[in-house]
């Protein structure tokens, strides 16, 4: 393409930009009219606006920094003060007293009245420049690349636009029943909208250009799930018919009922696993809904049948407690479970790795090491994948690929205690099946939630010793105090270790245990332990203990500068405790003044222990990349599409990608191909 060389393309292919239709979908974050002239005297302070008049006085200044002041003013007989701090002495000779002048930018209150700082400008002839007849584009920044030359390359990628026959992939009909335009005529609109255009549908992405480029890219993303879902289930996968003893036996032997939610998910679960196709569930459920014994029942089909199963948590506290529960539950129906994380080393890990080859592991517990090279299953027919978007796509399929034998794979079972809202369920995860534990067991507590200031922390003091006089315990939480990559679990840990010490120096009499990112395994593992035998009175952590801790005697959770976390994350900590039958209780303790949407966060908090709830505040507060770990699920980010904004289209995008893999599917690839391209493959894990 004229005007992109070498240097060019590589900025652009940084940004995802490889071709002529990566440009047609570049759309503007925002528009600019400059299709009138606004009277100086009419100027609005925060109003962007485009002004012409004639240059009175220019002064340049070179005190504390550069800078260039130019007034002017028109027949409104209203003045504005033009103001640059990076400009050149050729610049600068521009701006010539009495000089016309039209500028475009957004007037604020200055020394003198109304100022702009560095607007856009063009410094007129005597000749009438012509007004532009539509809205301007502004096209998100790219490194090394101007806003004019990019908008050059726009329009020159527009120029070469097709039309209607060769662009459109969408039935005319479906288009006309949901009343929206032609992909051509939804991206000339968006790239040159007219001046009559909705500003206020436009700025709100609901205008129906938007909603036809929604509607297709969702329904790219949504069919190339369903596709990776076709090609996994034709592959074969060992049936487990339900005729052993052993789940008949952890029933009857368990210190509690199943609640109506977890037979109903279970029953789901066996259904899937009787069939020769391998089962594709999520099990989501709410902090404590007892995911893990559903888990454990599933592993118990593959046991039964003579197989092997594996589970796998994202870090070594959550899998060693697994690995704990389940030796419990199971050990005593004489099923041999093995252990196997980083720490495993030497002649104990080639012992395991022996156990699990042969086969006399019947249930093999771990991280992700358990998908490293030279891990071999003798016939693993259950994958069970707990808190799943902790993990990297390729780890994922790396577990399924240890599976089976005569090229079957394994059945897949992921669990989440991260409530997903049902819209964004339905978008990401098209290539599952989702199961919803939606009841706590009988006997919790809701826990009570309080949002205090940091200036009340020695209050915090008295509390902990009510919670501890009571025999109850606590936990104290740090979350990262500086928000900075790298080193960000030093400083969270460093936070952790001076609260430690602070409270030590507090309340000498109380026995308080420390667990940070940066302590070894075995001391971490330690200072669980003793907590959980009630060794210690309160843990001060960081948020290593968000997932999976369980400590039903734990009443009293306080955590610190609870503004910078998440609600998901928030509602995680929260968790921990109310999984006794005490009155628990939850301070989120933040630092003062709060911005809106952490207030938003902590009232939502105070308001529900409702999971579901949270994370459909979470979503609109946040958006789905984060909610679900997008950089990790392979879902490539959507470019125009917002789920929370765009929930309504996806009854429409399910019937139209029925259609379409039923009746069309060379043109189901070719839409897939235009909107998630490579990123289909990973879709599959």
């Amino acid at each position: 393409m004229r005007g992109i060389g070498p240097q060019s393309a590589e900025k652009l292919a940084a940004r995802g930009l490889a071709r002529l239709r990566d440009l047609w979908l570049w759309l503007p974050r925002e528009y600019e009219d400059r299709t009138r002239l606004t009277p100086v005297a009419a100027l609005q302070p925060g109003v962007a606006a485009q002004v012409e008049g004639r240059i009175l006085a220019t002064e340049t200044a070179f005190r504390f920094r550069p800078m260039l002041k130019v007034a002017m003013a028109d027949e409104s007989r209203g003045t504005l003060t033009l103001r640059f701090f990076h400009f050149r002495g050729q610049q600068a000779n521009a701006f010539r007293a009495g000089a016309r002048l039209r500028a475009y930018g957004t007037p604020r209150p200055g020394q003198l009245g109304l100022e702009m700082v560095h607007p856009s400008y063009r410094v007129l002839g005597d000749e009438d420049a012509a007004l532009d007849e539509a809205l301007a584009p502004v096209y998100p920044a790219i490194e090394g690349i101007g806003p004019q030359t990019l908008r050059k390359l726009v329009e020159r990628a527009l120029g070469a636009l097709p039309g209607d026959d060769a662009l459109e992939l969408l039935p005319c009909e479906w288009l006309a029943e949901q009343g929206l335009p032609t992909l051509r005529d939804a991206v000339l609109t968006l790239h040159q909208p007219p001046t009559d255009v909705d500003m206020g549908l436009l700025q709100a992405g609901r205008h129906p250009a938007q909603r036809r480029l929604a509607l297709e890219e969702m329904l790219a993303h949504h069919l190339s799930l369903r596709r990776q879902r076709i090609s996994l289930q034709a592959h074969a996968a060992t049936p487990l018919p339900a005729k052993g003893k052993a789940v008949a036996q952890l029933l009857a032997a368990l210190p509690f009922q199943l609640t109506e939610a977890q037979s109903r998910v279970f029953d789901e679960v066996q259904r899937d696993l009787a069939r020769p196709m391998p089962m594709l569930r999520l099990v989501q459920g709410d902090v404590g809904a007892g995911k893990t014994v559903v888990a454990a029942l599933a592993a118990l089909r593959a046991i039964d049948a003579g197989r092997q199963a594996a589970l796998m948590a994202p870090t070594e506290l959550l899998a060693e407690q697994h690995a704990n529960t389940l030796r419990g539950w199971l050990e005593p129906l004489g099923i041999r479970i093995a252990w196997l994380a980083g720490r495993v080393t030497g002649k104990a890990r080639e012992a395991v790795l022996g156990e699990v080859a042969s086969g006399a592991a019947q249930m093999v517990i771990g991280t992700h090491a358990l998908m490293q090279q030279g891990v071999d299953f003798k016939d693993l027919a259950l994958a069970i994948i707990d808190e799943q978007h902790r993990f990297g796509v390729q780890q994922r399929l790396a577990l399924r690929d240890k599976g089976g034998v005569d090229g079957n794979v394994p059945h897949q079972l992921v669990m989440t205690a991260t409530p997903i809202p049902r819209t964004l369920a339905m978008a990401a995860y098209a290539d599952l099946d989702v199961s919803v534990i939606d009841q706590l067991p009988p006997g919790r507590t809701p826990v009570q939630t309080v949002a205090i200031s940091a200036e009340r922390r020695p209050q915090l003091i008295d509390r902990i010793r009510a919670a501890i006089a009571e025999g109850r315990q606590a936990y104290w939480v740090c979350t990262l105090i500086e928000e900075q990559e790298d080193g960000a679990t030093r400083i969270e840990a460093q936070a952790a270790q001076t609260t430690f010490e602070t409270l030590r120096d507090a309340m000498p009499d109380i026995r308080i245990g420390l667990v940070h990112g940066r302590m070894k395994p075995k001391e971490k593992q330690a200072a669980m332990a003793a907590f959980k035998a009630g060794e210690l009175d309160l843990l001060v952590a960081t948020t290593v203990i968000e997932v999976g801790v369980d400590v039903p005697n734990a009443s009293l959770m306080i955590i610190e500068n609870a503004e910078r976390l998440g609600l998901a994350q928030l509602h995680q900590l929260r968790g921990r405790v109310g999984r006794g039958s005490a009155e628990s209780s939850c301070v989120l303790l933040y630092q003062a003044p709060l911005g809106a949407i952490a207030r938003e966060r902590l009232d939502t908090l105070r308001q529900t222990n409702d999971g579901f709830v949270i994370a459909e505040k979470d979503l609109q507060l946040r958006g789905p990349g984060e909610l679900l770990g997008t950089r990790q699920t392979g879902l490539a980010e959507f470019r125009i599409a917002d789920l929370s904004r765009d929930a309504d289209l996806l009854p429409r995008v399910q019937s139209m990608a029925d259609a379409l893999l039923a009746d069309s599917p060379e043109l189901a690839d070719r839409i897939i191909e235009r909107w998630v391209g490579g990123a289909a493959r990973y879709a599959s894990a």
